[in-house]
């Protein structure tokens, strides 16, 4: 794991970037090799839930997710949202946050310039990663975690011809599974949903259950 400081439009975003202990490896000529050359399936990019209601990168889920993508060979690059733990800036109501997850993108895109990149993040953060991985050309994936569907428009991910991934929780208080069920009906395919049982909002006593649903959605899938 590395902590860094990315450049956001307002400011410093404070982040962590885990990489699979393979993909910095050393070629032939002493030069240090990343991306494709070491093996590295995907650079993901993981948005935590709401800030104003104590989301921030270190969330139980957004931890357990970060790891599960990298014990799968990802690189994975969480972050806080302006105005968030050491972030600069102040809370923008999605706009500024779409524009910090943008920013995200470009330092990945610029680390790992030949590996495919995912977006991800859970509630507000899957709100957030989806619209934003869904208009850009340059994502491949969307995964979205307990997405607060009545909440957030989610139009441009239901009608994506990108691969969607979802995870959700059987009794989300604040996105109902029926919501969800009726969501992913009208989704454009493809697509994947995994319920997790008996599993709230936070995945409180369910964390690893999400890491290992990850593992299985994307552990052997090709794109």
């Amino acid at each position: 794991m590395r902590v860094r400081e990315i450049t956001g439009p307002a400011g410093t975003l404070e982040a962590l970037l885990d990489e699979p202990p393979a993909v910095a490896g050393v070629n032939e000529e002493g030069l240090v090799e990343r991306g494709l050359a070491a093996g590295l399936r995907a650079a993901v990019v993981l948005a935590h839930p709401h800030p104003q209601y104590g989301g921030t990168m270190h969330t139980k889920v957004v931890y357990q997710t970060a790891k599960a993508f990298s014990r799968i060979g990802c690189a994975v690059l969480r972050f806080n949202f302006r105005g968030t733990g050491m972030s600069t800036g102040v809370y923008d109501e999605g706009r500024g946050e779409m524009d910090d997850f943008r920013a995200a993108i470009a330092f990945m895109r610029s680390q790992y310039p030949d590996v495919p990149l995912w977006a991800a993040g859970m509630s507000f953060g899957a709100w957030i990663s989806s619209n934003v991985g869904a208009t850009d050309s340059g994502i491949t994936t969307l995964l979205g975690i307990a997405p607060p569907l009545s909440r957030y428009d989610f139009e441009a991910v239901r009608t994506s011809p990108k691969p969607k991934f979802f995870i959700q929780g059987e009794r989300d208080e604040l996105c109902p599974l029926k919501e969800m069920q009726e969501f992913y009906a009208r989704a454009v395919d493809p697509k994947e949903l995994v319920v997790i049982d008996a599993a709230d909002h936070l995945f409180d006593g369910k964390t690893s259950e999400v890491a290992d649903a990850i593992e299985d959605l994307f552990g052997d899938w090709n794109e």
